[in-house]
């Protein structure tokens, strides 16, 4: 075999002539001079177009390549530009690297598997590479992977949530497929508008292919579905519904423990104060000490109890499915409106407002789960992605992660 061919090999390249390599002393690195091959020259590197020839540019380049061993290695290659009718005078496109890099496609590849399996700490320390740079190459990886698939084709039933991703109150909305399971989109803000950007690029005919969307009680969300996609049934989480029922509960428990503290019963207060934990959980999920002072709530107040029972009841709604459930959750919105407790009096008109969304999710069975499980991968990537400056390295780490976009390790197609 000669040379070249074992160099194209070693350094993973391809339509790529390797004319010389030698040894930088003075960078410590292998450099391999390379030119494309004449069916790659002179191309546009945004649509690929054969153009006609500019200048030289600023004169020859490097570009880091994977290393050999210990060593660092580099292309080193003539950067001329070209005139392309639809983008004007760019960098010509080389076959080894993504327009704008500075590092082989390899080298980005590698850095993408490797910021999806393991720690930022080890990808910069084995590459060699500052976490940022990391970043960049993230968000190349993923739209060029990105171009070559259609991720919104065949979307019938969809997730909604927004997830923070920073401090200062920083979100992304994201939209899960609940038939396939992997995330399709997502982008910076959660409001409609930018829920409004998820449907331009859906378009006009597919967003009609809708049929299902889950998604939390947020207004921005039901507003942007209801407008661009009406035929589509809004199912509301069962979570978040329950979650309402909780935090009723627990103002009540708050209030109760005040009127016994400022009345002078000190004991009464001190019983209530240990009993959040017993109220909060689920019956199954009870110590044999939480299900003793549950009783006890039960024997002392029973004001505080009918609000457990309250809770309890609604949590058991969403345990069953279909016209069951909803012949319970009118029995269930019966007994709130006239428990005489203002807290889940003022849920059950909250609830009533969202009953087409709640019955829906009774009858469908869809829930926001799926969404809510990505987004906990989400913030596991989040705190690996601590140090990018955009949610655009963000986003395409969770694309590359959550989205099927993950290229393979070079030669292990």
């Amino acid at each position: 075999m000669r040379s070249a061919r074992v160099w194209k090999r070693l350094l993973g390249v391809e339509h790529t002539v390797v004319e010389q390599v030698v040894y930088d002393e003075d960078a410590d690195a292998v450099v391999a001079m390379v030119r494309p091959t004449r069916s790659q020259r002179r191309r546009c590197p945004v649509c690929q177009r054969r153009c006609a020839g500019y200048d030289q540019g600023e004169g020859r380049r490097r570009w880091r390549a994977l290393d050999l061993g210990v060593v660092r290695v580099y292309l080193e290659a003539d950067a001329p530009r070209v005139g392309c009718p639809a983008h004007g005078v760019v960098v010509a496109a080389v076959p080894w690297a993504r327009h704008g890099a500075g590092f082989t496609r390899a080298f980005e590849d590698t850095a993408a598997w490797l910021a999806v399996h393991t720690s930022r700490v080890a990808v910069a320390e084995l590459l060699r590479v500052a976490w940022r740079t990391v970043g960049r190459m993230l968000t190349r990886v993923a739209e060029e992977a990105g171009q070559g698939v259609d991720r919104l084709a065949g979307l019938r039933r969809i997730g909604i949530d927004e997830i923070s991703h920073r401090k200062g109150h920083r979100y992304l909305t994201v939209v899960v497929d609940h038939d396939t399971g992997r995330l399709v989109w997502a982008a910076p803000g959660h409001d409609e508008a930018t829920l409004h950007r998820f449907f331009d690029a859906l378009g006009e005919q597919r967003s009609a292919q809708l049929c299902l969307v889950s998604a939390d009680a947020a207004d921005w969300i039901a507003n942007a579905v209801a407008a661009r996609c009406p035929q589509a049934v809004l199912c509301l989480d069962p979570f978040h519904i329950v979650r309402w029922a909780t935090d009723a509960l627990d103002q009540v428990r708050r209030q109760t423990w005040n009127t016994a503290r400022r009345s002078g019963q000190p004991a009464l207060a001190r019983e209530l104060k240990g009993a959040r934990f017993a109220l909060w959980k689920n019956p199954e999920h009870l110590t044999v000490r939480q299900r003793g002072k549950l009783a006890r709530v039960a024997k002392v107040n029973q004001h505080l109890y009918k609000a457990y029972l309250l809770k309890e009841e609604l949590r058991l709604v969403f345990k069953l499915k279909g016209p069951r459930a909803v012949a319970l959750l009118d029995a269930w919105l019966s007994w709130a409106r006239r428990c005489r407790i203002p807290a889940f009096v003022k849920l059950a008109r909250s609830i009533t407002d969202h009953r087409a969304g709640i019955q829906a999710t009774l009858l469908h069975g869809l829930s926001n789960g799926l969404v809510e499980s990505v987004n906990t991968k989400l913030r596991l990537l989040t705190r690996i992605a601590f140090g990018f400056r955009s949610p655009d390295a963000l986003i395409g780490l969770a694309m590359l992660a959550l989205g099927g976009l993950c290229p393979s390790l070079p030669g292990r197609e």
